[in-house]
C-alpha cells in the first residue's frame, strides 16, 4: 500500500458547526438521494475540504438494476445518478474495483497517492489520476457493522455484494498537489454517519417504492404508498391501503394472454418453460409501457393492463392504446421468427380493447389485499379476449372503444356482431384494418 505524502503543514480544520443537525433535517424531509449527496459535498467542499470529485454507492432492490451510484463535482448543482445493472459487464467491473477489494479484505478504509509515477491497482484510479487527480480516499460504512463482519463477500454479484454489506461506500479525490489533509479528511469520514442515516432515510422509501411499482404498477404503487404534502416538496406514507378503498374510473382495459401455453407447460422443461414465458411476456407488456398504460397484475401466461381516461384526453389515450396493440401485432412475427431460429418453442397471442367505467382500488381480504380493477368493463374485454382464437383474429376491439376513438375509425375495420357469454345482445368488433 502506497501511503499518502504527509502535506508540509496541516491545515485548518474544517468549519462544521451546525451540520449534524442540517444534513438530519434533510433526511427527514425524504429529500432525493442525488440532492442529499450534493448538499453533502456542497458543505465540505465550501467549509475547505478541496474534493474535486466524490461519490456514493449503495444497493438497490430492483428486477434490473443491483446498485446505484452518485457522483458529484464542484459546481454541480445535484449529484449525477447512475444505475448498474445486473450484467455480466457490470460484475466484472466490479470485481476491479476498490469497493470489491475492500469488502473482500475487509477494510473500512482506503488511500492512495495517484502522482506516483506507479500503474494504479484500479481502473477509477487511472481515470481519476488522467483527470489530474493526485489523491484518492474510499470508506466503507456498514449500517449493522456485526453483520458486514460475518458476511461471505467472495463471489457475489454487484447487487448481492453491496446488498450483504448494506450501507455506502464513500470515496473522494483531489487535484491538489499535497493531497489531502489528514485532520480534514478524518472530520469527512466521522461526518459520514450523518450522510448514511439520511441517505437511509430515503432509500428505504425509494425500495418500497420500486417494490411496489414492479408488482402492482406505478401509478397502483405510488397510490398504494404515497399521499403529497402541498407545498411542502417532500412525500409522506399516507397511500390507500384501506380495504375497500376504491374509486370510479374510466379506462381502457388491455387483456391478453398467449395460445397454446398450457399444451406447451406438458412439453417444454420446466427452465425453459420459465424462459419462455419471461420472454413473451416481456415482448406483450413493452408496448403498454411504452405508451402510457399500466399493467397491473400478470394472469399465468396473460396480464391485465389499463390506460387511464381520467387524467388526459380521451383520444388521446385510445390512441396510445391502439398504437400499443399495432406494435405488438407489428412486432410478433420477427420476434417468433428469431424464437425459432435459435431453436426455441413459439407460440401467438389474442389480445382486446374495451372501454368502460371500472372500480380501481384495494379489493381482497382484511390482511391479503389487491389493488386492481373489477367491473362488468374488465369482464366484458376477458370475454371479447376469448374470441381471438375462434374468430382468426390476435386483435379484437370492442364497440365501446370504437365509440369513443373517432379519431382511430379509418384505422379499424368492423368484424361484425357476435355474441358474449354473460351478454344479452350481441356486440360488434373491430381490428385493424390491415
Amino acid at each position: 500500500m502506497i501511503a499518502a505524502k504527509p502535506t508540509a503543514k496541516p491545515r485548518q480544520p474544517l468549519d462544521l458547526d451546525d451540520f449534524a443537525e442540517w444534513i438530519i433535517a434533510r433526511g427527514m424531509r425524504g429529500l432525493p438521494l442525488d440532492d442529499q449527496f450534493a448538499g453533502f459535498c456542497k458543505w465540505i467542499h465550501d467549509a475547505g475540504f478541496p474534493v474535486e470529485r466524490a461519490s456514493m454507492g449503495m444497493a438497490t432492490l430492483h428486477p434490473r438494476y443491483g446498485a446505484r451510484t452518485f457522483v458529484w463535482r464542484p459546481g454541480d448543482s445535484t449529484a449525477q445518478h447512475i444505475l448498474r445493472e445486473r450484467t455480466a459487464q457490470q460484475y466484472d467491473a466490479l470485481k476491479q474495483s476498490p469497493i470489491q477489494h475492500m469488502a473482500t479484505t475487509r477494510v473500512l478504509s482506503l488511500r492512495r497517492r495517484l502522482d506516483t509515477g506507479e500503474p494504479p491497482e484500479f481502473p477509477i484510479l487511472e481515470e481519476l489520476r488522467d483527470e489530474g487527480m493526485t489523491d484518492y480516499a474510499a470508506h466503507l460504512l456498514p449500517y449493522d457493522p456485526s453483520a458486514a463482519a460475518r458476511a461471505d463477500f467472495d463471489g457475489l454479484s454487484y447487487g448481492r455484494l453491496v446488498g450483504v454489506f448494506n450501507g455506502i461506500f464513500f470515496s473522494c479525490a483531489t487535484d491538489r498537489p499535497e493531497g489531502f489533509d489528514d485532520g480534514q479528511l478524518g472530520q469527512v469520514i466521522a461526518a459520514l454517519p450523518y450522510l448514511a442515516m439520511a441517505v437511509k432515510s430515503r432509500s428505504t422509501y425509494d425500495v418500497a417504492e420500486t417494490v411496489l411499482g414492479v408488482y402492482l404498477g406505478k401509478d397502483a404503487g405510488y397510490r398504494v404508498l404515497t399521499g403529497e404534502i402541498e407545498d411542502a416538496g417532500y412525500r409522506v406514507l399516507t397511500g390507500e391501503i384501506e380495504r375497500g378503498s376504491v374509486e370510479t374510473i374510466r379506462a381502457v382495459i388491455w387483456f391478453c394472454d398467449l395460445r397454446g401455453f398450457t399444451r406447451l407447460s406438458d412439453t417444454v422443461p420446466r427452465d425453459a418453460l420459465v424462459e419462455l414465458l419471461d420472454d413473451y411476456l416481456d415482448a406483450m407488456a413493452r408496448p403498454v409501457h411504452d405508451n402510457h398504460g399500466q399493467i397491473l397484475k400478470f394472469m399465468g401466461d396473460g396480464f391485465l393492463a389499463t390506460f387511464d381516461l381520467t387524467q388526459r384526453d380521451d383520444e388521446m389515450v385510445c390512441r396510445n392504446a391502439l398504437k400499443a396493440a399495432a406494435e405488438l401485432c407489428e412486432t410478433f412475427p420477427s420476434f417468433n421468427s428469431d424464437r425459432k431460429a435459435a431453436g426455441k418453442p413459439v407460440t401467438d397471442f389474442g389480445l382486446a380493447l374495451n372501454l368502460g367505467e371500472v372500480l380501481y382500488g384495494n379489493i381482497g381480504s382484511r390482511d391479503r389485499l389487491d389493488f386492481t380493477v373489477i367491473g362488468p368493463a374488465v369482464n366484458e374485454a376477458s370475454r371479447i379476449q376469448a374470441l381471438c382464437r375462434p374468430l382468426g383474429r390476435k386483435l379484437l376491439i370492442s364497440g365501446s372503444f370504437h365509440a369513443v376513438a373517432c379519431g382511430c375509425h379509418g384505422e379499424l375495420v368492423s368484424l361484425g356482431f357476435h355474441a358474449l357469454r354473460g351478454l344479452r345482445e350481441p356486440q360488434e368488433l373491430f381490428t385493424l384494418a390491415d
